[in-house]
């Protein structure tokens, strides 16, 4: 069998030895190289030049999208789990003095330790919920990028939230979805910390965003091919709705967006994303111009509304 082998960029040092494992068996193998950012981000072009008869991604669970059918290839998720110690758990008590119902989500990676993670809690006198998604991510208490419905779904019902695992890419988007206190429970740095201060530091730079398009007459707007961030019907929606504003807009499309390149458009004025949500979150200082998401270009698009007939009411001495 042919087979082409993706892994993510934490993953990507034990490519090597799990395609000499795959060779052992009998099976031609080839290792994707290029960066690969989520589940949403498989290797199909790829895989279908190779004329590869499977595809397995490594470090995701499957992806809730619709663009793997009739490919003439099959593709295979390899979730990649990761048993984590347990150990920072009775610190985080510590933080959860005040807090009894807790909304316990995390990665992939760990979403089999979900269970003894909240029958520790309970065994220490609180309450657990574990949220449901309800968008691309598929398992109970699981959280994507761009996927926290399994926050999002408790939030009300929940006095805290607590994420198990290392980093705060994942929980940031959980944390910008919710309104309750967010502990950070970091098995692989020992760290245990709250991240509620994160919602205000987003607040502001999103609004200094919003303020500093208002000027904007030029619009790029963002479209990836990737197969699970391709969105090129809400880009033609936008794209009309600046024109409608008397402003005019492009849509630019690739497959991995090149910052310095988009910095070349010197015309273009601000900058609206489409594709992954987190570019509109993480990668805002990697470009000078403005970049918004969908939510707020319609913003921007009201305030300037709004603007336009005030002046028109003031002129006309209404």
């Amino acid at each position: 069998m042919k087979i082409l082998i993706q892994f993510p960029e934490g993953l990507k040092d034990k490519a090597f030895d799990y395609a000499k494992q795959l060779e052992k068996e009998g099976n031609e193998v080839y290792i994707d190289a290029h960066p690969t950012f989520g589940a949403c981000d498989l290797a199909i072009d790829e895989a279908k030049t190779l004329k590869v008869d499977k595809l397995i991604h490594f470090g995701h669970a499957e992806y809730g999208h619709d663009r793997l059918n009739n490919l003439g290839f099959e593709v295979e998720y390899n979730e990649y789990k990761i048993d984590a110690p347990l150990t920072m758990l009775p610190k985080s008590l510590d933080y959860l003095k005040d807090y009894n119902t807790l909304g316990l989500i995390t990665t992939i990676q760990h979403q089999h330790q979900l269970n003894s993670i909240k029958s520790f809690y309970e065994k220490n006198g609180k309450k657990v919920l574990i949220g449901k998604p309800y968008g691309l991510a598929r398992k109970e208490g699981q959280v994507l990028g761009c996927d926290v419905g399994a926050a999002a779904t408790i939030d009300k019902n929940v006095d805290a939230f607590v994420y198990f695992g290392g980093g705060v890419f994942h929980p940031l988007g959980a944390v910008l979805a919710t309104k309750k206190p967010f502990l950070v429970v970091d098995p692989f740095n020992s760290e245990v910390k709250f991240i509620d201060d994160m919602r205000v530091t987003y607040e502001k730079q999103r609004r200094g965003l919003i303020m500093s398009s208002l000027k904007a007459k030029k619009f790029g707007i963002l479209v990836s091919t990737k197969n699970g961030q391709y969105n090129n019907r809400l880009a033609d929606i936008l794209k009309k709705k600046i024109d409608e504003a008397g402003m005019q807009a492009e849509v630019l499309i690739t497959n991995t967006f090149d910052f310095n390149s988009l910095e070349n458009m010197i015309d273009i004025d601000a900058f609206v994303n489409t594709a992954c949500p987190r570019i509109a979150i993480d990668d805002v200082d990697r470009i000078r111009k403005p970049l918004l998401n969908s939510n707020e270009l319609m913003e921007v698009l009201k305030i300037k509304k709004e603007s336009e007939e005030l002046k028109q009411k003031a002129e006309s001495g209404i």
